[in-house]
C-alpha cells in the first residue's frame, strides 16, 4: 500500500512566510533594530481600551455575536463607508471579520474555484498570493511599473486576462510599495472588470495613511461596480489595533451570504471584545488617526533622508501611502534579497523583509516599515551605514 503524504499538496507547495521567518530569526539576535513588520509601535488609543474593559466588566463578551457582527458596529461601519469611502452601503452588505485578512480569505474562497485565475499586481502582499493558492486558484502576477512609482500597468493587466480569469486582487495603499493607486487608474480597472465580468477584491487596510496630496479611492464607490467589488478594511492599522484582530468587509448583499459560508468555518465571528473596541473606535474622537498619519509622514521623510545619504546602496520610489517602502538594493549581494536580509540581521542587527516575499518582481528589493520611532529608524540606518562601510560589499 502506497503511503500518501499527510499534508495537502496545496499547502505543502506554499513556502514559509518571509515576514514571519525574519521575525523568528530576529528573536535570536540581541538588540535588533526592527524594520521588518508592519506593526505600529504606538499603542491603541485609551478610549478604545477603556471600552473593551467596560464590555468585559459588563459581561458582554463571553458569547458569540451574530456571524456578521454586532448590529451597532455594522451600522457605524455603513456610516463610515458612506462618509469616508463614498460607498452607498447598508447593513446587509457589511460583515465584521477577523482583521481584513480573514475577510479577504473568505472572499477568495467564496469566489474562486479550483483552476480559476486571479490577477495580482506585483509586488504585492505575500498573503494575498497564498490565499489564492489555498483556494486552489492560480495567481497571475502582473508587474507594476516601478520606474513610475509602482503604478498599475493596465496594458499588461489587460493582456493577462484569459477565459479562466475570475478576479483581480489588489492592495492600495500598497503593501509593500506604499503606492496609492490613482482614481483614474482604478476607474480604468473598473472598466476592464465590467467588460470581462470580473470581481475586484480590494485590501484597503492603509486607507487613511496617504501623503503629499494623494487620496485614497475605493473602487466600490463606482455605482456600476456594486455587484463586482468586495472591499476589505481593518481597524488594526487605522487605530493601531493589530493584536485585536478585527476588520470588516463590504460586498453586494447577494454575495454576502456566500462569503458567510466561508467566514463561519474560518471564524464563526470576530472576537467579541474586539468588536466593542471597534465600535468605540468609530464612535470616539478621530484625532488619533490624524496623529498617526502625521507621525508616519515624518518617519517616512526621515527614512527617505537616510536612504538619500546611501545612493550607492539603495534606490527607491518615495511612498505616498501606508507606512511601508520598497527600496531596490544596488549592491551585488542584493540580487538574493533573502540572503541579504539575513546577513543584515546577523551582521548589522537590523531586521528587514526580503523583497522576494512579495512576488518575483520583488527580488532585489527589501521592505522597510516606518511605523516605528525616529530613534529606531536612525539606529537601523546608522548600523546599515557602518555595515556597508566596514564590510567592503561589492556594488553592481
Amino acid at each position: 500500500m502506497t503511503k500518501r503524504p499527510r499534508t495537502s499538496r496545496r499547502v505543502m507547495d506554499i513556502g514559509k512566510s518571509a515576514i514571519h521567518e525574519m521575525t523568528r530569526l530576529s528573536r535570536d539576535v540581541e538588540d535588533v533594530a526592527f524594520l521588518s513588520w508592519a506593526k505600529p509601535t504606538s499603542g491603541t488609543p485609551d478610549h478604545i481600551n477603556q471600552a473593551a474593559i467596560s464590555a468585559i466588566q459588563g459581561g458582554l463578551v463571553g458569547g458569540y455575536t451574530e456571524t456578521s457582527g454586532l448590529p451597532a458596529l455594522r451600522e457605524e461601519i455603513t456610516r463610515k463607508l458612506r462618509r469616508d469611502n463614498n460607498v452607498d452601503a447598508n447593513v446587509a452588505q457589511v460583515m465584521v471579520t477577523v482583521g481584513a485578512i480573514e475577510g479577504l480569505a473568505a472572499a477568495v474562497m467564496a469566489i474562486v474555484d479550483p483552476g480559476d485565475e486571479v490577477i495580482l499586481p506585483t509586488p504585492t502582499y505575500s498573503t494575498h498570493i497564498r490565499q489564492v493558492l489555498i483556494a486552489s486558484g492560480k495567481p497571475v502576477l502582473v508587474p507594476t511599473l516601478e520606474e513610475e512609482g509602482f503604478v498599475l500597468d493596465m496594458e499588461a493587466l489587460r493582456k493577462a486576462i484569459t477565459p479562466r480569469t475570475k478576479a483581480v486582487l489588489y492592495c492600495s495603499p500598497s503593501n509593500p510599495t506604499g503606492t496609492v493607486f490613482s482614481e483614474p487608474q482604478l476607474r480604468e480597472l473598473a472598466d476592464v472588470a465590467l467588460e470581462h465580468d470580473l470581481t475586484v477584491i480590494t485590501d484597503e487596510a492603509y486607507e487613511y495613511f496617504t501623503f503629499d496630496g494623494h487620496e485614497h479611492f475605493s473602487i466600490a464607490s463606482i455605482p456600476e461596480m456594486r455587484k463586482h467589488a468586495v472591499s476589505c478594511y481593518t481597524f488594526t492599522k487605522t487605530y493601531a489595533m493589530t493584536g485585536w484582530r478585527v476588520g470588516y468587509l463590504h460586498a453586494d448583499e447577494e454575495l454576502i451570504p456566500q462569503i458567510t459560508k466561508a467566514h463561519i468555518p474560518f471564524a464563526i465571528c470576530a472576537p467579541v471584545v474586539s468588536q466593542y473596541a471597534a465600535l468605540a473606535a468609530l464612535q470616539g474622537p478621530q484625532d488619533c488617526v490624524a496623529r498617526f498619519r502625521d507621525h508616519y509622514r515624518a518617519a517616512r521623510d526621515l527614512m527617505c533622508e537616510r536612504l538619500d545619504a546611501m545612493p550607492s546602496v539603495f534606490a527607491y520610489q518615495k511612498p505616498h501611502g501606508s507606512y511601508l517602502m520598497f527600496p531596490r538594493i544596488r549592491l551585488a549581494e542584493g540580487r538574493d534579497s533573502a540572503t541579504f536580509c539575513k546577513r543584515l540581521l546577523q551582521e548589522a542587527k537590523v531586521s528587514t523583509t526580503p523583497g522576494v516575499a512579495f512576488g518575483p518582481t520583488g527580488e532585489g528589493h527589501l521592505r522597510l516599515s516606518f511605523c516605528v520611532s525616529a530613534e529606531e529608524i536612525n539606529k537601523a540606518f546608522d548600523r546599515i551605514e557602518a555595515w556597508v562601510s566596514q564590510g567592503g560589499l561589492r556594488k553592481t
